[in-house]
């Protein structure tokens, strides 16, 4: 996850500044753990692990969801729901940096490869039925919020309204995604491979396809298909690729044609890949998160 500096961000900074809750971090790094075994762990009662838990939730850093205990009651289980943090400090004399924004509605891909399992969904129902590919060329998929498979590929284009005295200096494209497992499973990798303007631009493996309960799904939604991923951030800049902050691979921006004036973004699991685990795309009004796929172009102007 990247931050910058500013009031916005001040949920995560009060997350981090206490004792408590950066231990509670490093012991959901190694595992999964409900509130009463957090409370053990640290020697504190349910109600104040609760607490710390809900500023870790408020700050993105973790996520919770309700699981059938022993018994059959209900439990909070949480885990990391980020494993990097980048702050952005602000540069003296630096030269300031202008953004245009593109939002690409997850329904409106222009070409696609997929297997089963798959599915595509509306905030209003279910396009067609799920495991039939030819759902994906329904008119209706413009209105898709939701759209998942087992193998393949999704391609958005979209134009590219950059200036000749525009300089481009970072792109990042963000998105909430998870793997797409029969059902769900938190275990469940899969490698998912980026394609921008048909470069491969890196791979990242997806932990799994998330069950419990996402924040914004419609009343209707199945309760045992996917129901949250996590929010993504693949950025290309001039000294590579990184996801969240880690470097995936060397392509820069140079690379990638970024000029063109019609961009083409591609999601993928390739089926030789070590983990074929599919993709679940999560739009507005799906997941945790209330955005479709989102495009950030950062750049400067040129010296007149």
């Amino acid at each position: 996850m990247k931050i910058d500096l500013s009031i916005d961000n001040l949920a995560v900074f009060e997350a981090l500044s206490s004792n408590v809750r950066i231990q509670i971090i490093h012991l959901l790094s190694q595992k999964s753990m409900n509130i009463r075994e957090l409370a053990e762990a640290l020697n504190l009662s349910s109600a104040i692990m609760t607490m710390h838990v809900k500023k870790l939730e408020k700050a993105d850093i973790i996520r919770s969801e309700m699981t059938p205990g022993k018994g059959g009651a209900a439990q909070k289980v949480c885990s990391l729901n980020i494993d990097h943090l980048e702050i952005a400090f602000p540069i003296k004399d630096h030269v300031q940096r202008e953004l245009r924004r593109t939002d690409v509605s997850i329904g409106h891909f222009t070409d696609l490869l997929i297997k089963p399992t798959c599915g595509i969904c509306t905030r209003e129902k279910i396009i067609g039925i799920f495991d039939d590919p030819r759902y994906f060329l329904s008119p209706e998929r413009l209105d898709a919020k939701i759209l998942w498979f087992g193998e393949g590929f999704v391609e958005y284009k979209l134009p590219n309204f950059i200036m000749t005295s525009e300089i481009p200096e970072e792109l990042e494209i963000s998105m909430e995604i998870s793997s797409e497992a029969p059902n769900t499973n938190n275990n469940w990798p899969s490698d998912i491979t980026f394609f921008f303007n048909d470069i491969n631009i890196g791979m990242w493996t997806s932990p799994g396809d998330f069950g419990g309960k996402g924040r914004l799904n419609p009343a209707w939604w199945l309760d045992d298909v996917n129901q949250y991923g996590l929010l993504k951030r693949l950025i290309i800049r001039k000294d590579g690729t990184f996801m969240d902050g880690l470097k995936i691979s060397e392509v820069t921006l140079d690379q990638i044609d970024i000029r063109n004036s019609q961009w083409t973004f591609r999601i993928s699991v390739l089926d030789d890949a070590e983990h074929v685990g599919g993709v679940t795309l999560f739009g507005s009004g799906f997941g945790n998160y209330n955005q479709d796929l989102v495009f950030k172009l950062y750049y400067t102007k040129a010296e007149k």
